[in-house]
């Protein structure tokens, strides 16, 4: 979905933007239609028949326009309830005061160990920070940006005005979910005090124990849940922690109550099957024979009893799912490292996690399928006594008729084998992909052993771009690679002009001489770049990040205008973050 054509904006942002403050906005399921039926607008409870299946996504929301002073700094000097309401009085919860977290300031990770710091969003106006996340559809093509964002959602930052904190921990957590980062999302849910969920943190929070496959996970949340939500699914988690506390005839007790709404049905029997395993009860066989779809629930509760979901209701997940499957431990790691060439490729996986993983396949001597090859190959690829037998297990790794998440995400999995290849002017040939592969994991030092040999071409430009050390680069030195580059539309040498430029590394002169013949327009403006370059004014990293996410909406690097990348890329830079700058400009090098 492009942002910029002819300078207007047509994107994501632009639909936000033109929404008519009445329309009503339902956000797409993280799984396709019947994969977890939506909920319905608060209303009064439906009949038992009609009652939604357990374990479905957010309540719609209004969507206003962006507010004529969106690009300023909000009026309003506390946060106040969104349109959700308030937090349930719940006095048998509260912990005492000396225990109680603020809403004020809401996160898991503080800028000492890697997150934002505590303003990252906060002189934004917080109810169009939550729309942005609401409309938000991800995953986005870019690794580095995807981690970026996730660095962004799970900070411990303060609550931007007019929102309420748990409200705003809901909206991120729910936006983690639809990255695939389930584990984040959980760890965003928990670091709100139960006594102060709102009825929208409940349901994402059930949400985040399904996608992690931990019914144990809703126990704490159960009875308060009740108060304000007596759906299915929290009566069937009722029962399921009923038997993890040990109470077999009340868990059963509670299972017949709870199945008297739905019926013998799968959601049923699978909440029936946790029961079984927690309180040692009868096994229950479950057959898929006759289910035609695959619910975020019945997901969630396979993945935590170890039942085997059919290929054909998998197949109807979104990249999602696979993601959710990718970090799941339950899961054998043979099955999980087929899922985690796209998860890494995504920013889901780190390389080290994914190292890690691959050594667990080599470790249990799987056979001589595509996986266990690929573990061993990595293996040499450490260890081979020569630099050619190394590089040749590398090639073996990155080559192959795979999709292109996987050929990205064996570029993660060798990053730290490639560093240990020397930079030498014998393998030239192989220079892009080693470059590359360090890039994915932030390896630019040891890359740029490689810059006295990749004087040409893709090697040379992903340098450019990634240079810690910051360089200028000539306009003639763009003009040649940009005969060299034979992608479509000479996309590439449109992106290195952008990121160059708005990495600070190209005179202004050299970037507007280049501007036209490279059909980069640098001084086009629509609302998407007013909001990133008022949001980088202001100093709000969070809120920039969210922002080149909205203008990198599209399934793949070849939607992405490099306009995008050069206010994306030059907003990160004016925040601090020019380290995720320079990463972000080069993967667009390598994946195009």
């Amino acid at each position: 979905m492009k942002i910029f054509r002819d300078g207007v904006a047509v994107g994501a942002l632009a639909l936000l933007i033109a929404a008519a403050a009445t329309a009503q906005d339902r956000p797409e399921s993280i799984l396709p239609p019947g994969f977890g039926d939506p909920a319905p607008t608060p209303a009064p409870s439906p009949a038992p028949s009609a009652r939604p299946a357990p374990g479905t996504p957010l309540p719609p929301a209004t969507v206003q326009p962006l507010p004529p002073g969106y690009a300023a700094t909000s009026p309003t000097p506390s946060p106040t309830p969104s349109a959700t309401p308030s937090p349930i009085d719940l006095t048998a919860y509260e912990l005492p005061d000396f225990a109680r977290r603020s809403l004020a300031q809401v996160g898991t990770v503080g800028p000492d160990t890697g997150g934002l710091t505590p303003r990252a969003f906060a002189r934004s106006d917080g109810q169009m920070v939550e729309k942005l996340m609401r409309r938000l559809d991800a995953p986005v093509p870019s690794r580095w940006l995807s981690i970026a964002l996730r660095r962004a959602l799970v900070s411990r930052v303060d609550t931007p005005a007019r929102v309420n904190g748990a409200d705003f921990a809901a909206e991120r957590a729910w936006l983690l979910l639809r990255m695939g980062e389930a584990d984040a999302a959980r760890a965003v849910v928990h670091a709100v005090d139960v006594a102060d969920y709102t009825p929208k943190l409940f349901q994402v929070a059930m949400q985040a124990m399904l996608a992690t496959g931990d019914p144990a996970g809703l126990c704490p949340l159960v009875e308060p849940a009740l108060t304000v939500a007596n759906d299915t699914g929290w009566l069937f988690a009722r029962a399921m922690c009923a038997a993890f506390a040990g109470k077999g005839p009340q868990a059963n007790a509670l299972l017949k109550a709870a199945s008297r709404r739905t019926g013998r049905s799968i959601d049923a029997f699978l909440a029936e099957k946790v029961v079984g395993a927690a309180a040692q009860g009868r096994a229950v066989t479950i057959e898929w024979d006759a289910v035609d779809r695959l619910s975020a629930w019945r997901l969630g509760l396979a993945i935590a009893t170890g039942v085997t979901v059919p290929d054909e209701l998998l197949a109807q997940g979104k990249p999602q799912v696979a993601l959710w499957r990718a970090t799941a431990p339950m899961i054998a790691p043979d099955v999980r490292a087929n899922l985690a060439d796209r998860a890494a490729a995504q920013g889901v996986l780190s390389n080290l996690a994914l190292v890690d993983l691959y050594s667990e396949v080599e470790a249990g001597d799987t056979g001589n399928g595509p996986v266990a090859n690929a573990a061993r190959d990595l293996r040499g690829a450490f260890t081979e006594r020569t630099v050619d037998g190394r590089l040749k297990l590398l090639r073996q790794l990155w080559g192959g008729n795979a999709d292109r998440w996987t050929r990205y995400g064996r570029l993660v999995l060798t990053a730290r084998a490639a560093a240990q290849v020397p930079a030498s002017a014998d393998h030239v040939d192989d220079a892009p992909l080693l470059i590359a592969s360090m890039l994915t994991a932030g390896l630019d030092r040891p890359a740029i052993r490689w810059d006295s040999v990749a004087k040409t071409g893709d090697g040379w430009a992903m340098l450019a771009l990634a240079d810690p050390r910051g360089r200028d680069v000539t306009v003639d030195a763009i003009e040649s690679y940009r005969g060299s580059d034979a992608s479509d539309g000479q996309l590439k040498a449109r992106m290195l002009l952008a990121g160059l430029t708005g990495l600070g590394r190209l005179s202004a002169e050299g970037a507007q001489g280049l501007a036209k013949p490279f059909d980069v327009k640098f001084g086009a403006e629509n609302a998407w770049t007013r909001a990133i370059d008022a949001a980088a004014e202001r100093g709000d990293a969070g809120t920039v990040i969210l922002l080149y996410a909205i203008g990198m909406q599209t399934s793949d690097w070849r939607g992405v205008p490099p306009e995008v990348l050069y206010h994306g890329t030059a907003a990160l830079r004016r925040v601090g973050m020019g380290g995720e700058a320079r990463m972000i400009a080069a993967e667009a090098i390598a994946r195009l």
